[in-house]
């Protein structure tokens, strides 16, 4: 005798409740965290211009200025997602996704057909225009997963701020294995590799990164209790206004006035913001003045609410209030100085360990460990926090100011060149370079809100290009060409001219041919002179 239990009727039921589990997964709020951590993995392409660069400069015959150029509009595309986070304002997350995905395969396949002489006739505009083009493509991953899983998670953005930058940090040595994998050691095919992987992932994981709502899974005792809150606080409230009524009306003291409204708000509120049905009022006070407000002129209003007279703190600022924002202005400086001064270091560390005497080998290192560090400091930066702010209520704008601070210990050590101090800098500066992003983007959604997150994300790193222009090119650049034109004045003999075309230009400015003149006059006074002498031995002869 066989007993069909209550699972019988075969293994249907099974097969339908793994269905619906992994139907679960696949749309649920992790899941679409997990697709974001594939897309900031593979989002870095910009921290490997140090990889392929070589390859553009000699397939393509530039010089080192021409390079740098190239790595100017580079870090301008990776940077400034203005544009990115206006279109994430009125279009699903997956329309972002799907722009920056067909920039970055169109802008790095556009340099492997370039490197690879599959085209020709590219002038430098096209190298700039197509390198801009594919990193620009970095800001539309950043906004379409990135924003997405902050607004899917507003209580804990500083940890997913962390876990998600550190992922873009650390994209360059993921993605650096994967094309030792495919390709070996061609480093033009590197190009190609950056070009399809980001944009064949984003595609993969369109549908999947969207905003979603929290829902809340609990018993039937929870459901009801849920329910019956509302009605509680309703009497509660209720009770207390009675009280209130009845103790004015028992109160021997002058006659009071107790003005009641129909909407009740909540006691635990300093006593000027208690509602006006708790407020009493006496007779012998002289009523409140009425005070008239000057229209507002439709200029005032823009974006829907008035310009110059922002919401408080936390609350949903439009674009232009946050922009013209004290609290803006201060990010934004502070962004130029930290993040700008450790990009130019970061970029600069070549030169420098070449000019403090370390091998060539030490360099790789150097760079290697600023990866490294770069990841640890935003997941660091983002969970540490959001740890510290809920348990001890530490600020985040303090913890940006300690990062910056620390930040200033690894320019020191590069400053007095202390014995092997370098590598201890190199740490220092990465970590500090990535513990910024996570606390400068969290604390933007904190002071602002997260209703036009999207722009105002993009707007505060446009300060990164900023400040490496201003501290990078004009600064360190300024100082730089200085001292190389004392040291190529004191050994400009030196120097061969196909090194240092400055070198040469002096001399062509000149009579080059100078010598060769005042040779031959030489020779024809020489001619003369002997000429005169066998006349004159000649004559006496005869």
């Amino acid at each position: 005798m066989v007993v069909a239990g209550p699972g019988g009727g075969g293994g249907i039921g099974g097969m339908a409740d793994m269905k619906g589990l992994t139907t679960q997964i696949i749309t649920g709020r992790w899941f679409m965290v997990f697709a974001s951590l594939l897309i900031m993995s593979a989002a870095g392409a910009t921290y490997m211009f140090a990889l392929y660069s070589p390859d553009i400069k000699k397939s393509l015959g530039y010089d080192q200025t021409t390079l740098n150029l190239l790595s100017f509009f580079k870090d301008v595309g990776s940077n400034v997602g203005v544009l990115s986070g206006l279109i994430n304002e009125v279009t699903p997350p997956w329309v972002v996704l799907s722009l920056g995905a067909v920039l970055n395969f169109f802008g790095y396949f556009m340099i492997w057909l370039a490197v690879t002489k599959k085209i020709t006739g590219v002038q430098v505009w096209h190298m700039c225009l197509y390198i801009f083009i594919g990193a620009n493509s970095q800001s539309f991953a950043n906004t379409g997963s990135l924003v997405t899983c902050v607004k899917n998670f507003p209580e804990s953005r500083g940890s997913v701020l962390g876990i998600l930058k550190g992922y873009v940090g650390l994209s360059g040595a993921i993605i650096t294995q994967l094309f030792h994998a495919f390709y070996g050691h061609d480093s033009r095919a590197l190009i190609l590799l950056i070009g399809w992987l980001p944009a064949a992932i984003s595609f993969v994981f369109l549908r999947t990164i969207r905003i979603m709502k929290v829902n809340m899974v609990g018993s039937a005792a929870v459901v009801i209790f849920m329910l019956f809150v509302p009605l509680a606080v309703v009497i509660v409230e209720e009770y207390k206004i009675w009280s209130s009524k009845k103790q004015a009306l028992n109160d021997p003291s002058p006659l009071r006035i107790v003005a009641e409204k129909a909407t009740t708000k909540p006691k635990k509120f300093p006593p000027r913001l208690l509602p006006r049905h708790l407020q009493l009022m006496k007779i012998n006070r002289p009523p409140p003045q009425s005070h008239h407000q000057a229209p507002r002129t439709p200029a005032m209003y823009l974006v829907g609410k008035p310009l110059f007279t922002p919401p408080n703190r936390g609350e949903d600022f439009t674009i232009l209030q946050a922009l013209f924002s004290a609290d803006m202005f201060i990010l934004f400086l502070a962004t130029i100085c930290g993040v700008g001064g450790t990009l130019t270091a970061i970029d600069n560390l070549g030169q420098i360990g070449a000019s403090l005497g370390y091998p060539k080998k030490s360099t790789s290192t150097f760079v290697s460990l600023v990866s490294i560090w770069n990841y640890l400091g935003r997941v660091v930066s983002g969970f540490g926090s959001e740890h510290v702010l809920k348990k001890y209520k530490f600020p985040r704008p303090l913890l940006l100011t300690l990062t910056l601070l620390l930040s200033c210990a690894g320019h020191l050590l590069i400053a007095f060149n202390v014995p092997g101090g370098l590598y201890v800098a190199s740490v220092i500066i990465g970590f500090c370079f990535g513990a910024q992003w996570p606390l400068l983007f969290a604390i933007i959604s904190e002071l602002f809100g997260l209703k036009y997150y999207s722009t105002l994300y993009n707007f505060g790193a446009v300060a990164s290009p900023v400040g490496l222009y201003l501290l990078n090119v004009r600064l360190t650049g300024h100082l730089y060409d200085k001292e190389a034109g004392k040291q190529l004045a004191a050994k400009g003999s030196r120097k061969k001219a196909r090194r240092s075309p400055r070198l040469t230009r002096k001399f062509y400015k000149s009579d080059i041919y100078k010598k060769f003149r005042e040779a031959a006059e030489e020779a024809e006074t020489e001619m003369a002179v002997s000429g005169n002498t066998v006349g004159r031995t000649e004559t006496k002869n005869g």
